[in-house]
Parts: structure tokens; C-alpha cells; sequence
């Protein structure tokens, strides 16, 4: 009775076990979910702030400037005022504001009255304004000699509520770029300024200060468009900043917007989504890492209450292990006195059984010798049946997305494709197929095979190009036995191509003979390797067993031709064929 009593805690404590696995499971991925989307929404409302407080300093460092000018606009409308004090007046404004290069003060018909500068006046009354700031009109923003942006301010003056003239300041926003340069979100998170038009104004990465002076149009920029669906065109000075997740440049960006509605312009602060959340990457991993000992733990505590229970399981196992592994001697010792002991009696029965039946079996026949296995049957197999396998689990997985399932695909197509060429050069060894010649036309018989394979190449980046002769060449071969030897090169030369390369065939008339040439621009082979690469298992790959070449060779010359190779380490490899050609009538009908 006590034994039945443990028996039934063990079990109870292994329950107890697993039901505080579950919760604790369930605990930790809501902390993980929780955590990360905690983390997510005070990083990007921490960049909204740095991107809402730069709209808002440059705001009013335009705004302050404008109104600055207007200052300057009422003292010149002052009528009591001469042409040389009205100079003297502009003079004064230019070198108290460091921001405006030059202030000039125009009559209505566009005539000069006053100007800051020495001379001509470089400013005109601007055409283009795009925003009015209270009264001031503000030209789009240029880039001038010294790569530096500047806009034009430009004020109507009215004398006696009557037009009376122009007064326009050159503004240079160098501070604003100052500004932008200086603020910086982690290590590689940038600030940048878009124009209403989507025109970069201002970038706060030197590695992106081109782009400024090139006037590049950011409006396909994905914030950028966010930026236009999200505010309506009544949106004021209530327009909210929008966020956005985006990739750009190959990389995860977190990006945040926020528009400055009197100017139109927008400030943008982007971030690699990487910096952004590592902090929280880390506390992730430090939570995962206590929930993984926690589980460890709890899974510890079971295991020791219930070893005892599963004790005569594991002997068992490792015993019915044991006696399938043709250890037939295997027994087991269970003295529990209940189930588990009466299967173990009865294991051990069965054990004994099978010795009987294997001495029966070995007086009644005779075991076959088998010959030894090569070693490299077991490298050449083993890799493509791994790659195999780990691409089927990779793809059964839910976070692979389409295109690396893809990816998997094709490397599992490959693979088999693979396997099958190395059973047929295994039985082509073995018991080659017979070779039956009929007369054929050598250039369709080899696009044939070569504009399947242009896709292969492609996927690899590399280019096939093919010079076929313009007569018909016709040889006596077999179409199928040859479609192999050409298969074998062509593929060999995309193998040692690099990505970019080019893989050439060519077919030509040489006297009496006809060529076939298979050119690429890969690795080359070593000299000392020439003289060998057509014997049976020599190769210069990493896989495969030597055959293709071997058969390859074979074949030719059982077609009564020859196969030449030149190679050049680095530069690439020429194979050459060479077949007797067939002028006759007979041939050449029974070809086409």
C-alpha cells in the first residue's frame, strides 16, 4: 500500500511540475510583448519631443528674423527719411544681423533706392514666394556659391495705404543647418529639414550633404509620404507628428515627423531601428535569460520527485535500445513489484526468445558479404541530404518570410538536382550507356541544353553568351550522350564563375572538323591539376566525386572526338571539342 502511495505522489509532483511550466511560460511571453511594446512607444515618444522641440527652434528662427525685417520696413516707410539716411539705416541692419547677407531697399517700379552692399545689388524682388510669415514673403530656399542655403525675405511697402516699394533681405540659414548638425539621436540617428515640395533643406549626416546642394526631391522618402497622407490641408498648428517604421538603404529606420505649419516645412528624425531599441534588446534577453532559469529550475524540481517514477521507464528504454542494436545479451533488473516489474519479466523473456531465434536463423542461411563502402559516398551524400533537410525545417518555421522560403526552395532544388547527377555519373561508372551515333546539327543541339541552363546562370549573376557559326555544323554523335558532356561543362564553368563573370560558347568550322568551345572567366585551374581533371575521382571542387569530366571525356572519344582544356589561374578556363564533320547530302538531311 505504501508503495502505491509514492507511486501516486510521483506522479503528482511530476503534474505539479508541469503546471507551473505553463504559467511561467505564459508570464514571460506577455513580460516580453509588454516590454517591447512599452519600449517602442517611449523611444519614439522621446524622438517626437527632439523632433518637435527642433520645429519649434526653427520656427522661430525664422519667424524672429522675419519679423526683424518688418522691424526695418516700418523705420524706411518713415516719409521724413533722405536716400543717404535710408542707406545708412539698411547699411546698420546688415552688420548688426549676421543673418542677412544683403538688404536692399527697391521703389515700386523695381529701381534701387538703398542697398547694403557696395555697389550693384545682388537680390531682386522675388517671383517665386512660397510662404508669407505675417506680411513677409519668403522665396524657396536655394543653395549659393559656398554651398550654403539662403532664401529671400521680401516686404511690400505702402505709403498712404499706396504701393511705394520693395524691401528685400538675402537670409542666410546657415545657423538652421548648425542646428540640424546638432542634433543627434544615439550614434547614427539624424535630423533633416523637407521643404513643402519634398526639397531637402537641411541634413544633419556629412555623408549626406550632397544631396542639399544636388536639390534632391525626398517626396518618395516613406515618412515623407506619411507625412502628406496624415495632415489635412486644414491641419494648422494642431498638425500631430507622425511615426513610422520604414526600411531605407537596406536598413530598419525608425522615423519620426513633425511639421512646422507656417513654413510648410517638415522636421524629420530618423534612427536604425537597431540603436533605437538595443536597450531593449538587452533587457529582452536578460528577461528571457530569468525565465529560462526559472523554467530550468521548476523543470529540475520535477525531474528529481519524479526520477524514481520514470527510473524503470529509462532502463527499459536503454535495454529495448540495446537489443535493437543486436546486443541480444541486454536484460533488464526491475524489482518494483508492481507493472514495471512484470514488464521488465517479460522483456527479458522476449530477450531470451530472440537468441533462440537468431541461432536458428544463422544454422538456416548463410549472411552475404558486403564490399566496402567508399568514403566519399557518404561526404557526397551527406551534404546535399543536409542541406535538405535544414532548408524543409527552415521553411516549416513561422517567422521565415516569403522570400528566404524562396531561397530555401531553390537550395533544396538544387541539391536534388545534385543528387541526381551524381547517381548517373555513379551508373554511367558503373555500366555506361551505350552510345548510338546518328547524324546531327551541332547548333541546335547545343541551344537545346544552353538556354535551360541561362536561368541557372542568372540566379548566380553571371551572363551566358553563345557564337554559333552561321552554316549548319553536322556531326555523327548522340544527341542525349552529348547533351550530358555539354550539361557537364556548362555547368562546371557557372560553378567557378564568380557573380558578374561571363561564360561563353562558341561552335566554328576548323577544316574537316568541327568546334565547340565552353569559355568562362572564373578561377582558373592550377597547372599541375591539368594534366589529371579528366581521370575518375579527381576534381577541384569541394563536393562531388570526380566523375563528369571522366564520363565526359569518355564519351567524346567513344563519338571519335577529342576534349582539350587551357586554363589560366584567375583569368578562367577553355574547354574544346572536336568532332570529325559530315558533308555528305545524306547527312546533312538526315540532320536537319
Amino acid at each position: 500500500m505504501g508503495a502505491r502511495i509514492r507511486h501516486v505522489w510521483m506522479r503528482l509532483a511530476l503534474l505539479l511540475a508541469a503546471a507551473a511550466i505553463v504559467p511561467l511560460l505564459a508570464y514571460g511571453v506577455v513580460s516580453l510583448l509588454s516590454l517591447e511594446r512599452g519600449t517602442r512607444e517611449s523611444v519614439t515618444q522621446g524622438n517626437v519631443n527632439v523632433a518637435t522641440r527642433a520645429a519649434e527652434e526653427i520656427r522661430r528662427y525664422i519667424t524672429t528674423n522675419a519679423e526683424l525685417l518688418k522691424a526695418l520696413a516700418a523705420d524706411l516707410q518713415d516719409t521724413g527719411l533722405t536716400a543717404a539716411q535710408q542707406d545708412r539705416i539698411v547699411k546698420n541692419y546688415v552688420l548688426q544681423l549676421k543673418e542677412f547677407r544683403e538688404i536692399t531697399l527697391f521703389d515700386e517700379a523695381g529701381a534701387t533706392l538703398a542697398t547694403s552692399r557696395v555697389g550693384k545689388p545682388r537680390v531682386t524682388i522675388p517671383k517665386d514666394a512660397t510662404v508669407t510669415l505675417s506680411g513677409v514673403s519668403m522665396s524657396s530656399i536655394r543653395v549659393d556659391e559656398d554651398l550654403l542655403p539662403t532664401t529671400l525675405f521680401a516686404i511690400h511697402l505702402t505709403k498712404l495705404n499706396q504701393p511705394s516699394g520693395w524691401l528685400v533681405g538675402e537670409f542666410s540659414l546657415e545657423a538652421m543647418w548648425r542646428m540640424v548638425d546638432r542634433i543627434r539621436i544615439g550614434d547614427n540617428g539624424y535630423a533633416m529639414v523637407i521643404a513643402p515640395d519634398g526639397t531637402l533643406i537641411a541634413h544633419g549626416d556629412p555623408d549626406k550633404k550632397a544631396l542639399i546642394a544636388q536639390t534632391t526631391n525626398m517626396s518618395s522618402h516613406p515618412l515623407v509620404a506619411a507625412v502628406r497622407a496624415a495632415t489635412p490641408a486644414n491641419a494648422g498648428d494642431d498638425a500631430a507628428p507622425v511615426s513610422l517604421e520604414y526600411t531605407d538603404s537596406n536598413r530598419r529606420n525608425l522615423g519620426v515627423a513633425a511639421r512646422i505649419p507656417s513654413l510648410g516645412w517638415s522636421v524629420i528624425v530618423e534612427q536604425p531601428t537597431r540603436e533605437a531599441y538595443a536597450n531593449a534588446t538587452v533587457l529582452q534577453w536578460q528577461l528571457v535569460t530569468a525565465i529560462s532559469l526559472a523554467l530550468f529550475t521548476v523543470i529540475g524540481v520535477g525531474y528529481v520527485f519524479g526520477r524514481s517514477f520514470i527510473n524503470p521507464i529509462l532502463k527499459l528504454k536503454t535495454a529495448t535500445q540495446g537489443l535493437a542494436a543486436g546486443q541480444l545479451e541486454t536484460r533488464v533488473d526491475i524489482r518494483t513489484g508492481d507493472e514495471f516489474g512484470e514488464l521488465g519479466d517479460a522483456f527479458n523473456t522476449m530477450a531470451d526468445r530472440l537468441v533462440q531465434l537468431q541461432e536458428d536463423v544463422k544454422r538456416q542461411e548463410r549472411q552475404a558479404t558486403f564490399g566496402r563502402v567508399a568514403a566519399g559516398l557518404v561526404h557526397d551524400l551527406s551534404h546535399p541530404i543536409q542541406n535538405i533537410g535544414n532548408s524543409a525545417k527552415l521553411m516549416l518555421r513561422d517567422d521565415v518570410d516569403a522570400e528566404s522560403r524562396e531561397m530555401f526552395r531553390r537550395t533544396i532544388d538544387r541539391e536534388i538536382t545534385a543528387l541526381k547527377r551524381f547517381m548517373d555519373d555513379l551508373r554511367n561508372m558503373v555500366k555506361p550507356q551505350p552510345i548510338e551515333r546518328f547524324a546531327m546539327e551541332v547548333n541546335g543541339s547545343l541551344a537545346d541544353i544552353v538556354e535551360p541552363m541561362r536561368a541557372t546562370a542568372e540566379e548566380h549573376g553571371i551572363t551566358i553568351e553563345t557564337r554559333y557559326a552561321d552554316e549548319p555544323l553536322v556531326i555523327e554523335g548522340d544527341r542525349f550522350a552529348l547533351g550530358r558532356v555539354y550539361r557537364n561543362l556548362i555547368t562546371n564553368a557557372i560553378q567557378a564563375t564568380p557573380s558578374g563573370g561571363r561564360v561563353t560558347i562558341t561552335t566554328a568550322r576548323a577544316g574537316d572538323h568541327v568546334e565547340i568551345g565552353v569559355t568562362d572567366t572564373g578561377s582558373g585551374i592550377a597547372p599541375e591539376r591539368l594534366p589529371v581533371i579528366f581521370e575518375d575521382f579527381v576534381t577541384t571542387k569541394r563536393h562531388g566525386l570526380g566523375l563528369g569530366l571522366a564520363i565526359s571525356k569518355r564519351i567524346v572519344e567513344q563519338l571519335d572526338g577529342t576534349i582539350q582544356v587551357t586554363s589560366e589561374v584567375g583569368r578562367g578556363t577553355a574547354f574544346t571539342l572536336r568532332f570529325p564533320a559530315r558533308d555528305d547530302r545524306s547527312a546533312q538531311a538526315a540532320a536537319s
